[in-house]
């Protein structure tokens, strides 16, 4: 770990609590305000408690042409001495319709009611309080789901499994079947003693980075897709796959991935011809009739006229995407940025804790600016918090470049809980530009992703490992040159239809089909015309009505379109919370047995189990996603103080592989500090016509004056110490340009009175009379 940082060049920013400040380091803990955020796993020495109930998760998938049905399988057993509640966040796929649940003890096995929410939470606490054994399921965010499970007595071993569905919808004749993993930790400012029921889930336990999952993982995908297929692969985990004739396949884990949990399971296949599963769907039951249609659309043309366009790249720099992600995303950046035309113009948003923008207004795409906003993205490493929300504000309010189509696009990990008003503020102020969303990172919060593409008018990308973010910068600029089909319209004659979702179609900017979701009365006649204008000129595809017979697996179309109906509902009120929707979603979900913000899954056993005593509540622990560092968690001194509220350990030990500093408590020291600013012992980095050592003669020059920085900000937190990061840009006058912190104290006056020196700084001339882009490391001490 140590020897990758020093590859990359990485400073880390520690903040010691040293003997001498030991007093009033506790008075500052204790007197900032603790927020709802992750923190490190903390095994207890108690051996009558079992931290770690989740055993096991198996996942058996069945896809049937473009309807995937899917079975998870939790095992829990109480190893310990004492009865147990067992609380577990875990996500799910976007698209999941989870429509059923059921709990197994021993021979029992109870089936799952659907409630409302407070109803179900009132029913389940009510039998941990009795003693019976309880499953409860809840749903936090669309993909983000909490299973509780209450009194498990000691040796017991408990099974609870809940069901989904969810459709496929290929892309460029490429189907996808996504199972994530993992929640990624959320990094949020709420205060906890403020914050609702609602969104305790964030402030979760999590293993230390590189930690494999304390729980085993499986699963076995069946296709049956109906024509041949042409390829298969898993690009997430190592998986043997065994076919049954052309059309159908049996993909298994191998058994070294027993323990591959920490990141989304990605399984993609080909039909032949690349071919997309295209045609109409029909369901009949007892009280409803419903209908699915999916249509292929026209081929690509690409060789058509592009305009000029505006494009705002906003960066996520925070301390999740520390390492791969941040990698990925300058190498993604750099790529679109480089894709550029001259007549194009563009502007770079980073964001963390702050954001910082390259220019207060888009700037043309030339081979200058194109060189600055890469050495600008070039120099960042990750590090704060995730301020997503203002980063978002601050691009929408750019002035727009001579009012030329605009294209947003934002590259993140999606670790944040502010979903909701990350889509509130786009569907409100975006207005008519495009959103295109990339996910970087082993296990995305696609939930984020997703929804910030949808409520922009644009596309998500995701990027699981390094190597795909050429080809996804790509695949990018394809689609935004050339939309597939615009101007659609849909004509039912003769095929008596209602509740139709989507009521109205977007463009469709890649090679993927039309989904349309609704309800059907009456006789199997008539034709359905999907209409539209294509790059080649008017496109037309007709499906007869009256040619398809109504089919019982098709069953799981109710929970897909009642699924769609409450995810578009939950939408608007995303926008306006009403009560009348809430209302409806409620209704939905109980009518059709599906779980929604508004309804839960409860299953309670009849028996009493336990008489007398109390049950302990523990939260299971969950992995980093792969290739998350410890960063991401517990950053900084306010990190710490949360921390050492609980009463956990904020840090590794010194000597841990994590290369992370320790805190220790020691005797307080009355005397004042001497302290030595210096330059850090990480090398300077200087990007163009500058010798190092002309930018370091300069920049010593200021060490006094950093000093009286450092001391005025030791007299509001004593054991301040650490190295910080100076980034600049030097002109070709020599005058710096543009400066900000790679990294800093976590001290917002400290670092801003050190860049306040760096402003007026005077360097010799770059000789080719280009810029020069720099990272200066200073270490600020205490002398013992």
């Amino acid at each position: 770990m140590k020897q990758a940082l020093k590859g990359m060049q990485v400073i880390l920013l520690p903040l010691l609590v040293l003997s001498w400040c030991a007093a009033s380091a506790a008075e500052s803990f204790e007197d900032t305000e603790k927020t709802l955020s992750p923190y490190f796993f903390v095994k207890s020495d108690d051996p009558t408690l079992d931290q770690l109930p989740l055993k096991s998760t198996s996942v058996k998938v069945i896809i049937a042409g473009v309807i995937a049905d899917v079975r998870v399988t939790q095992v829990y057993k109480n190893e310990g001495k004492r009865p147990l509640e067992a609380i577990y966040t875990f996500p799910a796929s976007t698209r999941a319709a989870v429509y059923g649940m059921q709990m197994t003890i021993g021979e029992r096995t109870i089936v799952a009611e659907i409630q409302e929410r407070e109803s179900a939470r009132q029913a389940y606490e009510e039998a941990k309080r009795e003693g019976k054994s309880a499953s409860l399921l809840e749903q936090q965010r669309p993909n983000v789901f909490q299973m509780n499970v209450a009194n498990i007595l000691p040796e017991d071993v408990i099974k609870v499994e809940l069901s989904y569905t969810e459709l496929l919808a290929p892309t460029d004749g490429r189907y996808e079947f996504i199972y994530p993993t993992v929640v990624g930790p959320r990094y949020s400012n709420l205060p906890a003693s403020a914050a609702p029921a609602s969104e305790k889930w964030v402030e979760n336990p999590y293993l230390r980075e590189g930690e494999p999952p304390t729980y085993t993982f499986d699963i076995q995908v069946d296709v049956a897709a109906g024509m041949p297929i042409r390829d298969i692969s898993c690009s997430s985990h190592e998986v043997a796959t065994d076919f049954h004739g052309s059309s159908r396949a049996t993909v298994r884990l191998v058994e070294t991935e027993r323990q591959g949990g920490n990141r989304d399971y990605i399984l993609k296949y080909r039909l032949a011809g690349d071919r997309i599963e295209s045609g109409l769907m029909l369901y009949r039951g007892e009280k409803e009739n419903f209908f699915l249609l999916m249509a292929q659309p026209p081929n690509r043309i690409t060789e058509v006229e592009i305009p000029a366009r505006e494009y705002i790249f906003i960066i996520d720099v925070s301390g999740s995407m520390r390492g791969f992600p941040l990698d990925t995303s300058k190498t993604l950046l750099m790529d679109l940025i480089g894709r550029l035309r001259p007549v194009d113009h563009f502007n770079v948003l980073l964001f963390a804790g702050e954001s910082m923008l390259m220019a207060e207004k888009s700037v043309p795409a030339t081979a200058e600016n194109i060189q600055r906003a890469i050495h600008i993205i070039d120099t960042q490493r990750g590090g704060g918090g995730t301020e997503l929300l203002s980063a978002l504000r601050r691009a929408m309010a750019l002035p727009r470049e001579n009012k030329c189509s605009r294209t947003v696009i934002i590259a993140t990990d999606g670790y944040v809980h502010v979903e909701k008003e990350a889509f509130d503020l786009i569907r409100n102020e975006l207005g008519d530009a495009n959103f295109f969303a990339f996910g970087i990172g082993t296990s995305v919060n696609r939930f984020l992703i997703e929804g910030m593409s949808r409520a922009g008018m644009g596309e998500s990308f995701i990027v699981t490992k390094p190597g795909e973010a050429e080809a996804k910068a790509k695949q990018f600029v394809q689609y935004i040159q050339s939309p597939v089909l615009t101007d659609i319209s849909i004509d039912y004659d003769g095929f008596k239809v209602g509740d139709v979702e989507p009521p109205a179609i977007p463009d469709v900017l890649a090679k993927r089909p039309v989904i349309v979701f609704g309800k059907w009365k009456g006789e199997l006649s008539g034709v359905i015309r999907l209409k539209g204008a294509a790059a080649g000129g008017p496109y037309e595809a007709t499906f007869d009505v009256a040619g398809i017979e109504p089919l019982d697996i098709n069953a799981p179309l109710r929970y897909l379109w009642a699924r769609h109906r409450i995810a578009v509902l939950g939408d608007y009120n995303i926008l306006a919370h009403d009560d009348e929707r809430a209302k409806e979603i409620t209704r939905l979900g109980l009518e059709y047995n599906l779980l929604t913000a508004y309804t839960s899954f409860v299953a309670i056993d009849t028996l009493v189990r336990r008489e007398d005593g109390e049950v302990t509540t523990v939260k299971q622990p969950l992995p980093l996603p792969q290739g998350v560092t410890d960063y991401a968690i517990g950053g900084g001194v306010f990190g710490v103080a949360q921390m050492k509220m609980r009463g956990l350990s904020p840090l590794a030990p010194t000597a841990s592989p994590s290369g992370y500093p320790s805190y220790q408590d020691a005797k307080t020291e009355k005397a004042p500090p001497v302290v030595r600013v210096q330059e850090a012992k990480t090398a300077t980095e200087v990007k163009g016509d500058l010798t190092v050592e002309s930018v370091r003669q300069v920049m010593e020059k200021q060490f006094d004056k950093m000093k009286r920085c450092y001391l005025e900000a030791l007299r509001k937190r004593s054991g301040l110490r650490g190295t910080v990061s100076i980034a600049f840009i030097i002109g070709p006058d020599g005058r710096i340009e543009q400066k900000w912190m790679v990294s800093g104290l976590e001290d917002p006056d400290f670092d801003q009175c050190v860049l306040n020196l760096v402003s007026d700084l005077l360097f010799p001339k770059p000789a080719d009379g280009k810029i020069v882009s720099v990272v200066y490391p200073v270490t600020f001490e205490i002398i013992e």
